[in-house]
């Protein structure tokens, strides 16, 4: 199936019509989640009253600061593997896109922190530390690419990073039970069910759900940027050597 989608002509199609409706959808659901979590929802006193609804922006930039992550360390891995250039093209568009994601769940969960544990920022915390090493990996993949001399070198150093670094991602959703950590256990995804009441989850899942689509819409956008841009670099050096 990802066969029929790493033909570049085929996805310059499906993604003229797709992104521009993720876009809009994006914008309704996280437009109604923020709604009813910063406005509607009743404060948490046992979260720490009003502080708690920066959950409904931090908690789904956290789950898509890591689906990112694994989304470039898979495309990297088809790229390596099969040599699709559009996976490496959807590999390089997500760094940014995932770096953005990471700095936003950094920034939130700070503000979130500081009321609730009395620190910005702990040192010692294991899942903090390994956010923010999954946020300079996302920055050496793309400073490593701009190093590189040529595409095809820019391709493969970038691979092995971001496959390598994937090793960081079941790091950071168990550092909460392996290590010390200020971040109480998982309360959405658990065996048992979601321990949180419905009043929050079904705001927190429908903004998740549109920061997914956005997330999504802005990776399509960034890959026909680049298919169109080295399609004019080959029409280019075609003209320089007069072929």
């Amino acid at each position: 199936m990802f066969s029929w989608f790493a033909n570049p002509h085929r996805f310059l199609t499906l993604s003229s019509w797709l992104a521009p409706v993720f876009y809009g959808i994006a914008v309704l659901l996280i437009g109604w989640g923020l709604w009813q979590g910063l406005w509607i929802v009743p404060k948490d006193e046992y979260q720490g009253g009003d502080i708690m609804r920066v959950m409904f922006i931090h908690v789904p930039a956290a789950w898509l600061a890591m689906a990112s992550y694994l989304g470039m360390a898979v495309m990297s891995f088809v790229w390596f593997i099969w040599r699709h250039e559009v996976a490496d093209i959807a590999a390089k568009a997500i760094a940014p896109l995932g770096a953005t994601w990471t700095a936003l769940c950094l920034a939130t969960g700070a503000i979130w922190g500081k009321p609730t544990w009395g620190t910005w920022w702990q040192w010692d915390d294991a899942r903090m530390m390994s956010v923010l090493f999954m946020f300079f990996l996302f920055l050496g993949y793309m400073a490593l690419r701009a190093a590189m001399d040529t595409r095809q070198k820019a391709a493969r150093a970038g691979a092995i990073l971001a496959m390598v670094g994937a090793l960081n991602v079941p790091l950071i959703k168990f550092s909460v039970d392996l290590f010390t950590s200020l971040h109480q256990e998982a309360s959405v995804i658990t065996p048992e069910g979601p321990k949180m009441a419905a009043v929050y989850l079904w705001p927190l899942l429908i903004s998740s759900l549109g920061h997914s689509l956005l997330f999504a819409a802005l990776v399509m956008t960034l890959m026909r940027a680049e298919i169109w841009t080295r399609r004019a670099a080959q029409i280019r050096a075609r003209l320089m050597t007069g072929d």
